[in-house]
């Protein structure tokens, strides 16, 4: 059987072995972090080593991270956030090419006759348009700002830490979404003056179903989920150790693979290159603006995306066409959409994201593959076209 090609690491990146054993041995501990017995106690240790890691991983405080059920649920609870420095919340200034799990509750919240939300526009390279962001903070009443480290469809890295600067010094609050970018790029909360950021295990090789919110001192939440005192009240329910415990190992080991994950850009660019060669009518996003080392998003002209990912498939190379969490349905494309990039190419987009594991004849083979689904596809459209 012919080995598989995996190059979607943005939506899920295989858990490492390294934290399998870790999971594996905590699980057999039977204790309840929240119980003064022994067994409770040692719970408890674990789960705060977790904790520490997970805080030196963004250059955050300890005491600031809140465990959750995952990164959608941690971009839910972001949104709670209801006090600035400068007073109440009442405007959020969202950028136009977040995740649906940061664009859909807003959508809910407003609805409240005491929010107002507005949306940040791009270039056509995908970078938040930082005029219309000054614009924006000219209001002097309090906001939460919500700007994504880097786009997981595009891999569009943002100036974070200038728009940190520029919400400080207006005495708002600034969430950053960073689960697709931390392990990836090294980030610093305190640096680049970051108030809320979200993160998620799964996508750094621990388990799916952890996620974490990592707070500044002095930042007032309201729980979405009640009923227990759990991280200091901000998250009830049990905590689930084996998953943040496997959550703080990956934390750690992606810390020390940084340099190592910077060298993919060199796989990504060879790639482009090739496609380039192979496809002229391609169409590369993003490529004159800093991106994720590992990911790359195009699009050929009268191809589905659809059609040629069930191809890839068929062929042992696992890609996609954007965000996991919109797969099996068809979706707007609204990251595209938002960078001005025509209709007729938003059909036939395909995002490679690679991992550590990946070489180059992963791309070679990557590139037959799409050659032969071309290939096969010509005739057909020709044929569509003579109708």
């Amino acid at each position: 059987m012919t080995q598989r090609v995996y190059l979607d690491h943005n939506a899920t990146v295989p858990i490492r072995p390294e934290v399998l054993d870790t999971m594996s041995e905590v699980l057999q501990i039977g204790g309840n972090a929240s119980s003064v017995h022994a067994e409770g106690r040692k719970a408890r240790q674990f789960l705060e080593v977790a904790r520490d890691n997970i805080a030196i991983f963004v250059d955050g405080e300890a005491g600031g991270v809140i465990f959750t059920g995952g990164g959608t649920e941690a971009c839910n609870l972001a949104l709670q956030t209801r006090k600035a420095p400068a007073g109440n919340i009442t405007r959020i200034i969202v950028s136009s090419i977040e995740h649906a799990a940061v664009l859909a509750p807003l959508d809910d919240l407003a609805e409240y006759p005491n929010i107002t939300v507005s949306h940040l526009p791009v270039s056509e390279q995908g970078i938040v348009d930082l005029n219309a962001l000054s614009l924006a903070l000219e209001d002097p009443s309090p906001a939460l700002v919500v700007v994504m480290a880097a786009n997981n469809e595009t891999g569009v890295v943002q100036p974070i830490g200038e728009i940190g600067a520029m919400v400080k010094a207006h005495g708002s609050l600034f969430f950053c979404d960073a689960i697709q970018a931390a392990g990836k790029i090294p980030f610093s909360m305190k640096d680049m003056n970051i108030d809320i950021l979200s993160l998620s295990a799964h996508k750094i090789g621990g388990a799916a179903g952890v996620g974490a919110l990592v707070v500044r001192d002095g930042i007032v939440l309201n729980p979405l989920i009640r009923g227990g005192g759990q991280e200091l009240r901000r998250r009830a329910g049990t905590e689930n150790l084996a998953g943040c415990v496997g959550f703080g190992v990956a934390a750690r080991l992606a810390m020390q693979g940084l340099s190592s994950y910077a060298n993919l850009s060199t796989l990504r660019d060879d790639l482009e290159r090739q496609l380039v060669v192979a496809f002229p009518e391609i169409s590369v996003f993003a490529e004159s603006v800093e991106r994720l080392p590992n990911t790359s998003c195009f699009a050929l002209l009268d191809m589905r995306a659809e059609t040629m990912i069930m191809s890839l498939d068929l062929a042992g190379i696992a890609v996609s066409s954007g965000a996991a969490c919109s797969s099996g349905k068809v979706t707007r494309r609204h990251v595209l959409e938002a960078m001005g990039v025509q209709h007729n190419l938003l059909e036939g987009t395909i995002r490679i994201s690679f991992g550590q594991s990946n070489t180059a004849s992963d791309i070679n083979h990557l590139i037959s593959a799409l050659k032969g689904h071309v290939d096969l596809s010509q005739p057909q459209l020709q044929s569509a076209n003579r109708m």
